[in-house]
């Protein structure tokens, strides 16, 4: 028997941002969701209904008296996995949030008991009003998943913080609610997170360097859904593949592990949580050159290392020594593969030892695992022996078994 496929109402806003639906519902129906696009009146000003039913290949309408003998307005809501409303404009927020159920959309929206996802897009002075506040804080507090929106350039020549999140990003936070719609509770409200994402990169001359493969994939995953769930998020990247800035996240770009080394230590001085999901080099060349490094006729000369600092030791070891951090949570990552003495994890629970952080997650690394997929898998090994697996899941999962952990253990005190 074929399985069902996930059923997606997809609604549509009346704002400029509603082209970028389009982008969403192509990612969710290629990748093998059953989506009914829901717009507005207005939206339809801004993208023909012929676009919308092409892509999904379902019939488009507004109002509730469209197929009334198919009872459209309860049905919709009543069958669907879940709605992700794109843009969720300043007006779509304020008639969810007190009710109103005069479309097709927000009857849907009153009659939906799946999650219900909407990606805001509206001006920065829209965004900010008391009235617009109070419409999020509300829905939030009723289980609806509103995050914030990017911030950048908006119509016309203005920017700001309004901007509608990356599709990328929107699709990535749909898969995971329809994989497990708990996955976004907001219990990290008011903690302050650091999460260190992507690779370091350690200058040979000025043409080549020393780096590793990592993609940033899974420290993004981190903070997107971190800053999902509530947090303040800061996000030091270093070298990754090109991936959507996470929406209401602060990014501060590096390159180097002395850069990404000073970056993060200034930003976990008043953190609550620290996650070391960059792969940071372990070495770097002792000297760089000034100029290109030329071939000749004879062998290169042996390139001399030193060993770069410990980052994660040393936030371990900047918390013992401040009471005021002492609350802190400290994650690392560990890449392992395993080698004739021990396996993968044998080496993580040296690691760990080590390390002195209160998490380690572990991703056995290779040829297709982790670095660079769109999937991954692991351990979560904790300081106090607790041990257990991470199935095979998006980044995005293993992001929300991280955030889980991390949650049950905040506010223990160290003595």
């Amino acid at each position: 028997m074929t399985a069902r496929r996930p059923r997606v109402v997809l609604g549509v806003g009346g704002g400029i941002a509603a082209y970028k639906a389009c982008e969403v519902l192509r990612g969710l129906t290629e990748t093998g969701h059953d989506v009914r696009v829901v717009p507005t009146e207005a939206a339809l000003r801004f993208v023909g209904a012929a676009t919308f039913e092409a892509l999904s290949g379902q019939k488009v309408a507004t109002g509730v008296f469209a197929d009334v003998p198919e009872v459209p307005h309860v049905r919709l809501g009543q069958e669907a996995d879940l709605v992700v409303v794109v843009p969720a404009t300043a007006d779509l927020l304020a008639k969810a949030a007190t009710g109103l159920a005069d479309d097709l959309l927000t009857s849907t929206l009153l009659t939906a008991r799946c999650p219900v996802l909407m990606a805001p897009a509206m001006h920065t002075e829209m965004w900010e009003h008391p009235a617009t506040r109070a419409n999020v804080t509300t829905l939030r507090e009723r289980g609806v998943i509103v995050p914030d929106p990017a911030a950048g350039r908006l119509t016309g020549a203005d920017t700001g913080k309004g901007r509608l999140a990356d599709p990328a990003e929107i699709i990535d936070l749909a898969r995971l609610l329809l994989s497990r719609p708990d996955a976004l509770p907001r219990d990290l409200v008011g903690r302050r997170v650091v999460v260190s994402a992507g690779g370091t990169r350690e200058p040979l001359d000025p043409v080549r360097f020393l780096g590793n493969r990592s993609s940033g994939k899974q420290g993004y995953a981190l903070a997107r859904t971190a800053a999902a769930r509530g947090a303040d998020v800061t996000l030091v990247s270093a070298h990754t593949l090109p991936l959507p800035e996470p929406a209401g996240v602060d990014l501060v770009r590096v390159g180097t592990a002395e850069e990404l080394r000073a970056a993060v230590h200034a930003a976990a001085a008043d953190a609550d949580i620290v996650v070391m999901a960059a792969a940071v080099a372990d070495f770097r060349p002792a000297e760089r050159a000034e100029y290109k490094i030329k071939k000749t006729g004879r062998d290169p000369d042996p390139v001399a290392l030193v060993r770069n600092p410990d980052v994660l030791a040393e936030l371990v070891e900047a918390r013992s020594g401040d009471p005021e951090r002492k609350a802190q949570v400290i994650v690392g990552f560990a890449a392992e593969t395993g080698d004739s003495g021990a396996d993968v994890l044998d080496h993580a629970r040296d690691k760990l030892a080590r390390k002195g952080c209160d998490l380690l997650v572990v991703n056995a690394v290779g040829e297709g695992k982790a670095f660079g997929t769109e999937d991954n898998s692991g351990w979560l090994l904790a300081a106090d022996g607790a041990e257990r697996p991470i199935a095979l899941g998006s980044k995005a999962q293993m992001a929300t078994e991280v955030w889980d952990a991390v949650a049950n253990m905040l506010g223990s005190v160290r003595e």
